[in-house]
């Protein structure tokens, strides 16, 4: 399961006192309350300079959650603004003590965890995910990650360096300064703080506009923000659509970094528009295509487990979804009939019944997007083994689906579906399973299953993608980065390595006066 190792160890101390049931008879989506619906700048809540607000939209029935505040160009500068002015030299934020920053970060992550059961209620309302995966896997890996980062505040650098002719030379690694994040709607709150620690940890201010379509579970920790302590300006979090709010961060001329996570499409408007503005330094976590190679020597059970999770978790709206699925041909027919019934064993249904494992899409657009490609491939001539069509007469749900004796040309083979859609091929030989693997515009992630310790060596070096898993799927941990090679995307998010991305070196050389002969 997605984050599996961290997701068991915290949902132990977490709940303790409350067993997911317990939570989940507490709160519906008839009776989650609504705290934050304004714009959070420069630490207030404030309407859109225009006026306007959006529809959060709840994707489980269709019905209207409440409306936010919309925000455009206006709200940007007004956020921008206020986050320069809690950079700029000599402000509280500026001059505060690295560990400082690392105990606000701890303590928001404390506010977070006494208000999870709340959160994640309130993920499950706006993003439809049963609530089981929000209380004991998203907004624990957002808790984590805040942790983790919060260690890295005072960890941050430079060197000293040997230098000849009677200099003292030395690095120092500096805060960007105003950066500005984007984040999807599939794990609101989860690529909120993927994105946000390591902003505040290096000691930058941030503009955050959340996805339109989620943005309820990021306003209410603005909230806790305030609560616990962080300065005027540096944490500014905007509800918006991309082609306005989100434009204008990708253009804005006082925003020296963006992070985005979202579709490759996006991706390349957004690098345009730094490329337009200030060269303002960007890194991309976009689509994905990721192939899931499994050989005949493998452990079936364990394969079909980790290969079902890897396009069906969170409905198959992740990135890195394993939906390339290659299976060796002595095994093919087995592993089919195996996945087929375990897509047919899923439980479709209201997210805040603790037996539902199967939400909703997020929208109607979505759910359109899934069922045309869904028709390309049955008409393409790949075999339909179940679902492929909606389900219910309430909300967004798409049924579990399975092709098999799918082909490479296909366009289920080769687009982003973004939804629970399986495709399966079988494959000869290790050969062949590289040259097709790569066959793609994309290389965010990848897996082998083998208990051959060689061929698993030897095909995780040859797969062009940022992550590879052997023997498992959907892993992730704060401490190890995430990103992709190709049209996925550049830079990574987690880990030391995505530090880098939020801090300038800047080289120190001093004279040193010389002692006469």
């Amino acid at each position: 399961m997605f984050i599996a190792m961290i997701a068991s160890k915290l949902s132990r101390t977490l709940l303790r006192c409350h067993s997911t049931a317990a939570a989940a008879i507490a709160y519906n989506s008839k009776n989650v309350p609504i705290e934050q619906t304004k714009l959070f700048i420069n630490n207030e809540f404030v309407e859109a300079a225009s006026g306007k607000r959006l529809e959060v939209i709840n994707p489980s029935t269709g019905d209207t959650i409440c409306d936010v505040a919309e925000a455009d160009k206006a709200d940007v500068d007004i956020a921008v603004a206020a986050a320069r002015s809690a950079f700029n030299y000599g402000s509280e934020w500026r001059t505060m003590n690295a560990s400082n920053r690392g105990r606000l970060m701890y303590k928001w992550a404390d506010a977070i965890e006494r208000d999870i059961h709340y959160i994640a209620a309130l993920e499950t309302l706006d993003n439809g995910k049963p609530f089981d995966d929000s209380l004991h896997v998203d907004i624990p890996l957002v808790i984590n990650t805040l942790r983790y980062y919060a260690g890295w505040a005072d960890k941050v650098h430079g060197k000293t360096i040997p230098s000849d002719g009677g200099t003292f030379v030395y690095t120092r690694h500096e805060p960007v300064g105003v950066v500005g994040g984007i984040t999807p709607w599939n794990f609101p709150l989860a690529m909120f703080a993927w994105k946000i620690a390591p902003i505040l940890a290096c000691g930058n201010t941030c503009v955050m506009k959340v996805a339109e379509q989620t943005p309820l579970t990021a306003l209410y920790c603005a909230k806790l923000a305030k609560e616990v302590g962080f300065p005027d300006g540096v944490i500014n979090i905007l509800s918006g659509y991309g082609p306005t709010a989100g434009g204008a961060i990708a253009s804005h001329m006082d925003i020296e970094k963006v992070g985005f996570t979202g579709s490759t499409e996006v991706g390349k408007i957004i690098q345009m528009e730094s490329a337009k503005s200030n060269l303002k330094r960007v890194t991309l976590e976009l689509g994905g295509k990721s192939p899931n190679i499994v050989f005949d020597d493998c452990d079936l059970d364990q394969a079909v487990a980790a290969s079902h999770m890897a396009v069906f978790f969170n409905v198959g709206q992740c990135c890195c979804a394993g939906t390339r699925l290659y299976v060796q041909e002595t095994m093919y027919e087995k592993f089919v009939e195996k996945m087929v019934e375990k897509a047919q064993n899923r439980i479709l249904g209201d997210p805040y019944d603790p037996k539902t494992n199967h939400g909703p899409q997020i929208d109607g657009e979505q759910l359109n997007k899934i069922l045309g490609l869904v028709d390309s491939g049955v008409k393409q001539g790949a075999s339909l083994q179940t679902g492929g069509a909606q389900f219910g007469d309430k909300g967004f749900f798409m049924q579990p689906t399975v092709f098999a004796d799918v082909q490479d040309h296909m366009d289920i083979s080769t687009q982003e579906i973004f939804g629970p859609v399986m495709q399966i091929s079988s494959f000869k030989d290790e050969e062949e399973i590289i040259e097709r693997a790569n066959n793609t515009n994309f290389g965010l992630a990848a897996a082998v299953f083998t208990k051959n310790l060689d061929r698993m060596y030897h095909i995780s070096t040859a797969l062009k993608a940022g992550t590879v898993w052997g023997n498992c799927y959907n892993v992730l941990v704060p401490q190890s980065p995430f990103g992709g090679f190709k049209e996925s995307g550049f830079g990574r998010d987690l880990g030391e390595y995505a530090l880098n991305h939020y801090t300038e070196v800047k080289c120190v050389t001093l004279a040193v006066p010389q002692k006469n002969s």
